[in-house]
């Protein structure tokens, strides 16, 4: 069954993995990046990886390094040990999604990335999309899911079949999506898993915006969100295809 993105996430932008700005204490996919987005009325784009004991955390990269004190997978940590992970430029550590669930707490759309736990876009184990489901379950609030994996995208029609479902896409340029294959990028690229999937959205590459592919897309119905939108000219450029954006690094205007 194919769920319509719901218009509450085509109204106001939608803050990258939260609102976030180091400078100001709020790390990326922060709790207080995600308060600060509440606060100023803006949607909210967060990532979800798998800790080792099946939790779905909200964090970005595999790995630690880029964003905590930490090095190694997030994967091979507990739940508990990644909320003892300080997220560096902040004083919190790693949230859980359900803890993120909490927090926004309905007020605000909340759009929700699985990143691809495979590393090579592949069949999924479908732990993390488990994981997911569970936590979401019951939750009072504009929602919706989305991932460059379509196999997860997959998943999340059996385990969650009354939630929006999405496809991040992107241009998939050879040496940008390295060691991904190149036949694979050539596929994905190809946006073929759509309809398999029932999506009702894609969120794309904001560079990439006039593939004719897009349009066509949106001309059968189809959502367009983009990422990741840095300033106010790339914002008046995106929404000439775009129904929405994700953006970061300035503050976007709200709709009138």
């Amino acid at each position: 069954m194919r769920v319509p993105l719901p218009d509450a996430f085509l109204r106001a932008p939608l803050a990258h993995r939260a609102l976030h700005d180091v400078a100001a204490g709020r790390p990326e996919n922060s709790r207080a990046a995600v308060r600060a987005a509440i606060a100023a009325g803006y949607g909210i784009e967060i990532d979800l990886q798998l800790s080792r004991d099946g939790v779905a955390m909200v964090f970005h990269d595999e790995t630690l390094e880029r964003l905590t004190p930490r090095e190694g997978w997030l994967r091979d940590l507990t739940a508990a040990e990644l909320a003892a992970t300080p997220l560096t430029g902040g004083d919190e550590g790693i949230p859980t999604f359900a803890e993120i669930l909490t927090i926004v707490a309905g007020r605000v759309p909340l759009l929700v990335e699985l990143k691809d736990q495979t590393l090579r876009m592949a069949e999924t184990d479908g732990k993390l999309e488990a994981a997911t489901a569970s936590a979401v379950s019951g939750y009072n609030g504009p929602v919706a899911l989305m991932s460059f994996n379509p196999h997860c995208i997959a998943h999340l029609a059996r385990l969650a079949p009354h939630l929006p479902r999405g496809i991040t896409t992107s241009a998939y340029d050879h040496d940008d999506w390295a060691p991904l294959p190149p036949d694979t990028c050539d596929r994905l690229r190809l946006i073929p898993d759509y309809d398999r999937v029932e999506a009702g959205f894609i969120s794309h590459e904001v560079a990439d915006l006039a593939r004719p592919l897009v349009a066509g897309l949106k001309a059968k119905g189809a959502a367009i969100l983009c990422w990741t939108v840095r300033s106010p000219q790339v914002e008046a450029e995106a929404r000439r295809v775009a129904q929405n954006i994700t953006f970061e690094g300035y503050m976007a205007a709200m709709p009138a």
